[in-house]
Order: structure tokens, then C-alpha cells, then sequence
């Protein structure tokens, strides 16, 4: 049923309500109300759906000159997906031992120091594959991202008895199957969360070629706590903001929320089979992704509100911004494009059908 549809049906029920006798429409009072209640909730859903971005959303924000969203990949044809920005070099390696327990997102996490004094965050469930592979792709367009790596096994020592989330993900002795690890780099604090609608970025070229590199591999998780910022320092930068997506695990599987986690992250035929641009406009275009979330939202008021008012991001985009970042991912070869989805440790063939796609939707960037 569309909602065009569900609006008849509504509106019926209630215009039926007034030809019922005052007697029958006391004993039906809370039959009533119930309607009532579905009529507000259709309006208000209208109400967001119909409604496009704030003025915030496409009015540049007051920014500073150390915020960096983006970096000039001058070495693109050089970078290594297989291991992402951290390189070979970073890989974690050696003993691991607990720390405490991360309780933030939606995936089991928690942190772990190994012998040189370098914390991590590891990551256990269906997250862990789809934002290594994400973050090595969003890295090698130029991006700020994670030093993220995918670990077939690890072993952690000093882990409690018992962890509130991922229990059962843990093996004997502390082994643990593929998760992703993130390295927390020495130089660098986190300041706290980037809005989507409000940045010292919106309107930029680079900005909106963050929106289409979300649409291409359909990340479609775009709350605003999944953007970090980070306070870092270099010898060659001095004392710089980074903003980046920290949370890509929703990632190469379905266009919004679904039914399940296995369909909507990491799904190579969820993937495959969903649809990338919307509609092509003379100056603009519309992705599909986030698309409209599972009808099961529709019974969480909140949370259907706040899925809907993230559609904008995938939508209005220049085409001459969408047509950039599509040129750019034109210059990684087949092999880096591969390697980002062995690095997550991907089969052969989810390889192989993964990289088609990226590689489908990016040509049809550069035909805008």
C-alpha cells in the first residue's frame, strides 16, 4: 500500500465516523482516538517526506581554515587498498590485551592495547568487513577516514567474563573471528561530531562528492554521530581539524534500513541488485540513497522521522560535482578497486562482484 493510498483509507475511516449514532460513538470512543492517532501520524510523516533540506542545509556554514575534509590524491594510482591509509606499516600485530568496552553504535566494540602502547577499537558482527572495504575506497577519493584494518582471527587477553554485547562472538581463550580493527593515532583527539546539514564544508565541490561516494556504495547510516572530528597535529600541517565519516559499517548492502543487518551490510546481492541514480535532472541529480527505511519504522515514530530527514543527502547534487568525483574514481585501476574488498576479507567471488558494481556506478558518474 502507497501512501497515497493509506491517506484514502484514513480519511475515510474518519468521514465515516460522522453518520454513527451518538450511542454507538460513545462505546467506540477509543476505536476513535486509535484513528485519530494514525491520521496525525500519517500527516506528520507527509510533512517530513514532502519537506526538503533546511536553509542550513545548502547555506555554507561559517568555517575555519584548519577544517579539512579532503586531500588533493596526487599519489592515487600508487595507493594501496589492500591496507588503506595506514599502510602496511600500521597493521596490528602482537599481543592484545582488554581495556574496557565500547557501548556506542549498534555492533559489539571494545578497545584493546597492544605491547607498543597502541589502542585500537575492535569491532565483532557484520559491520566489520563493509567499512574496512569502505573506508580503503573513501580514502583513496581523497577523503579522511579511519585507519581501519579486517582481522580474520585475534586472541585478546584480560577480557571479562562476560561482555554486555558480542559474548558469543567470542571463542576460547579469547579468540575472536573476523573483526576490524581501528587504530587511535598519538597525535590526534577527537573534538566531536560534524553535522551533515551544518559544516564548514556545504556547498563545496568536495562536500558534495562525499554525498555521491556515500550514494555509491550505499552508505546509508548518515546519522550525525557517525561523523567525528578529530584535533590532529603534524610536522608539515601544524595543529588541523579532520572531519571524516567514523562509521561505514553500513555499507554494500541494501539503500536504507531493512529487515536485517545480513541484508542491508555486506550483502553482495542486496548490492548488486539496488538501484544507484534516481533521476537525472538538466543541472542536478538524485541518488537512491538513503532511501525510505523497512515499514517496521513506521511503527517508531522517532525513528522514522529521523530516517526520512536524511534522504536529502543523496538528493540535489550538481551533476558537474557528481560527474568530479566520478573522474576521479576513474583513475584507480581494477586491482585497487579489488584490493579494497580483499582487504576485508571478501571471497574471490564477492570480490569480484562487489568491484563490477563500484565499477558500473562509477562510469556512470563520468556519463553525467
Amino acid at each position: 500500500m502507497n501512501m497515497q493510498t493509506l491517506a484514502q483509507s484514513l480519511f475515510r475511516l474518519v468521514g465515516h465516523l460522522g453518520t454513527i449514532p451518538a450511542e454507538e460513538f460513545r462505546a467506540q470512543r477509543e476505536s476513535l482516538r486509535m484513528r485519530h492517532r494514525l491520521v496525525a501520524l500519517f500527516l506528520l510523516c507527509t510533512a517530513f517526506t514532502l519537506a526538503g533540506p533546511s536553509a542550513s542545509a545548502e547555506t555554507p556554514a561559517e568555517g575555519s581554515q584548519e577544517a579539512v575534509l579532503w586531500r588533493e590524491p596526487d599519489d592515487m594510482a600508487a595507493r594501496s587498498l589492500l591496507y588503506g591509509p595506514g599502510g602496511a606499516e600500521h597493521q596490528p600485530r602482537g599481543k592484545m590485551v582488554f581495556v574496557d568496552e565500547d557501548h556506542l553504535g549498534t555492533n559489539p566494540k571494545f578497545h584493546v592495547r597492544d605491547s607498543e602502547g597502541t589502542q585500537w577499537t575492535v569491532k565483532m558482527g557484520v559491520e566489520a568487513r563493509p567499512e574496512t572495504a569502505a573506508a580503503h575506497l573513501l580514502w583513496a577519493a581523497g577523503y579522511y577516514t579511519d585507519e581501519d584494518y579486517f582481522v580474520p582471527s585475534v586472541i585478546v587477553e584480560g577480557l571479562p567474563s562476560h561482555l554486555q554485547r558480542g559474548q558469543n562472538l567470542i571463542g576460547k581463550n579469547g579468540a575472536i573471528s573476523n573483526v576490524r580493527m581501528e587504530r587511535h593515532l598519538k597525535d590526534e583527539k577527537k573534538a566531536g561530531n560534524w553535522h551533515w546539514r551544518r559544516n564548514p564544508f556545504t556547498g563545496t565541490r568536495q562536500f558534495n562528492g562525499l554525498r555521491v561516494m556515500m550514494a555509491l556504495m550505499n552508505s546509508w547510516d548518515l546519522k550525525d554521530e557517525n561523523n567525528a572530528v578529530y584535533e590532529r597535529t603534524s610536522e608539515t600541517d601544524g595543529p588541523h581539524k579532520i572531519y571524516l565519516v567514523s562509521d561505514l559499517g553500513a555499507s554494500f548492502g541494501t539503500t536504507g534500513y531493512s529487515w536485517t543487518q545480513a541484508m542491508a551490510k555486506g550483502n553482495l546481492k542486496s548490492y548488486s541488485h539496488s538501484r544507484f541514480i534516481g533521476k537525472v535532472h538538466p543541472e542536478f541529480v538524485d541518488f537512491n540513497v538513503p532511501t525510505r527505511p523497512a515499514l517496521i519504522y513506521f511503527f517508531h515514530l522517532p525513528g522514522l522521522i529521523r530516517r526520512m530527514r536524511m534522504r536529502w543527502i543523496g538528493r540535489h547534487i550538481p551533476r558537474e560535482d557528481a560527474r568530479w568525483i566520478g573522474d576521479l574514481l576513474s583513475r584507480l585501476s581494477p586491482e585497487q578497486i579489488q584490493d579494497a574488498f580483499r582487504s576485508a576479507g571478501y571471497s574471490p567471488q564477492e570480490v569480484d562482484g562487489f568491484s563490477k558494481v563500484v565499477q558500473e556506478r562509477i562510469a556512470e558518474l563520468t556519463r553525467l
